[in-house]
């Protein structure tokens, strides 16, 4: 497979994840999860992220993955 179509696959893939974290942001279930994250924050202290942020965090990772894999030059 070519490497800019497999960096391409890879922005675009990432792009799609990071898309499905913003409806499940905005969802009931986002909301629910968010409301239940901050309870639980404030309950015991201790730092969570509510489940859609991972969406975002995976979906830029491949898109950076993506970008690297793009404007990296061959070598010789």
């Amino acid at each position: 497979m070519n490497k800019t179509v497999f960096a391409c696959l890879l922005i675009v893939l990432g792009l799609i994840i990071i898309i499905l974290g913003a409806r499940r942001e905005d969802s009931v279930v986002g909301l629910s999860d968010a409301v239940g994250t901050t309870l639980a924050n404030a309950w015991d202290g201790k730092v969570r992220q509510p489940g859609y942020v991972w969406y975002y965090v995976g979906g830029g990772g491949l898109m950076l993955a993506g970008a690297v894999l793009l404007l990296r030059r061959k070598a010789g």
